[in-house]
């Protein structure tokens, strides 16, 4: 039996789903919309297994829950080096085109931001700014595709992330994008080495784990998820990076 399985089993597993059609590709580029802002669609690579664990995620997580489904959810590595902001970007892609609503993704690793990066855009205006200032909360953001999706980056840190992790005005602002928005995404710092993902999942609707296949330790698993359970942090999904096969990926998806 494979590390990966043995791994997968001892985590809640939330993505046995049914397939929904590729869109991963749907959304035009992104381009000058009249804000000021100039992107470029982001390089998540061609991996067609993280392309198919995120349809699935999008299908289980958002589009089968009828009655209510989460709007606020954390994506979280266990570990640094997860894939997780590649992963939280791919589920917006993926979400975006089945929706008829709006999408934000925030950038909340305060320790490591990185979504700006792939957006191709500056880091110096964004979530931490709209914990200090009195702005409107979408002054905040660029909009990456009108009136579809838009972007929170991390902003210049001016205090320590545990501060903003625990302060009001962070709960306030989350409670803000909340009514500005359909979907908020929140890209966190891992789990096992900061608190700050658990004091997110407090104010959202939940967390997306994310692990990677040969690099995450089952022990940390298993204690991040007793630890969010504890909390009464709801595990919404599971995402398995970079797994392997024991027999070519090409035979394994004919079979």
């Amino acid at each position: 039996m494979s590390k990966n399985f043995e791994l997968m089993q001892e985590v809640p597993r939330n993505l046995e789903v049914k397939p929904v059609h590729d869109t991963i590709s749907a959304l035009p580029a992104v381009g000058d919309n009249g804000n000021g802002f100039s992107g470029t669609i982001p390089d998540l690579g061609t991996d067609q297994l993280a392309q198919e664990e995120s349809l699935k995620l999008v299908q289980r997580v958002f589009l089968q829950h009828a009655e209510k489904p989460p709007r606020a959810v954390v994506f979280a590595g266990i570990d640094h080096g997860n894939g997780c902001s590649r992963t939280c970007i791919r589920v917006a892609e993926t979400l975006a085109p089945s929706i008829r609503g709006s999408i934000c993704l925030v950038d909340a690793n305060f320790r490591s931001p990185s979504l700006h990066r792939f957006f191709g855009t500056s880091n110096q205006y964004g979530l931490n700014e709209s914990l200090t200032q009195e702005s409107p909360i979408r002054s905040f953001g660029k909009e990456l595709r009108p009136g579809k999706l838009w972007l929170f980056s991390c902003g210049a840190l001016t205090t320590g992330p545990s501060n903003l992790m625990n302060s009001d005005r962070l709960k306030s602002r989350l409670l803000e994008l909340r009514n500005e928005f359909d979907y908020i995404l929140i890209d966190a710092p891992p789990l096992i080495r900061y608190a700050d993902a658990f004091a997110l999942g407090e104010l959202t609707d939940g967390i997306v784990l994310i692990l990677e296949a040969n690099s995450t330790r089952r022990e940390s698993a298993l204690k991040v998820t007793e630890n969010l359970r504890a909390s009464n942090i709801s595990v919404l999904g599971v995402v398995l990076n970079r797994r392997t096969f024991p027999i070519p990926a090409s035979l394994y998806h004919r079979l």
